[in-house]
């Protein structure tokens, strides 16, 4: 499965490698990445991708909430399929 997650929040040091250690905890293949910085604002957009036999979507889910609520981040993360569907609009 496949699935974009999002990232936003005011910089810190280690966001990057707290999401990256969560997903890699959680058996999730980081596929692409973009990242920056918007006036000490942070935000990344990631590609994630896992075996479905391995690990579910709500898993993945509750995993990325919980460090959010950890962090202060605000991370969500949504199919694929439901992300190209909306783009299409």
């Amino acid at each position: 499965m496949k699935a974009v997650i999002t990232v936003i929040g005011h910089d810190q040091i280690g966001i990057v490698a707290k999401v990256s250690q969560k997903l890699a905890t959680l058996k999730v293949n980081i596929t692409d990445i973009s990242q920056t910085l918007m006036h000490g604002d942070f935000t990344m957009m990631l590609m994630g991708e896992w075996r479905e036999s391995e690990v579910d979507f709500e898993t993945i889910k509750g995993g990325l909430t919980e460090l959010g609520s950890e962090t202060g981040l605000d991370i969500h993360i949504q199919r694929q399929e439901l992300f190209d569907a909306i783009q299409k609009l």
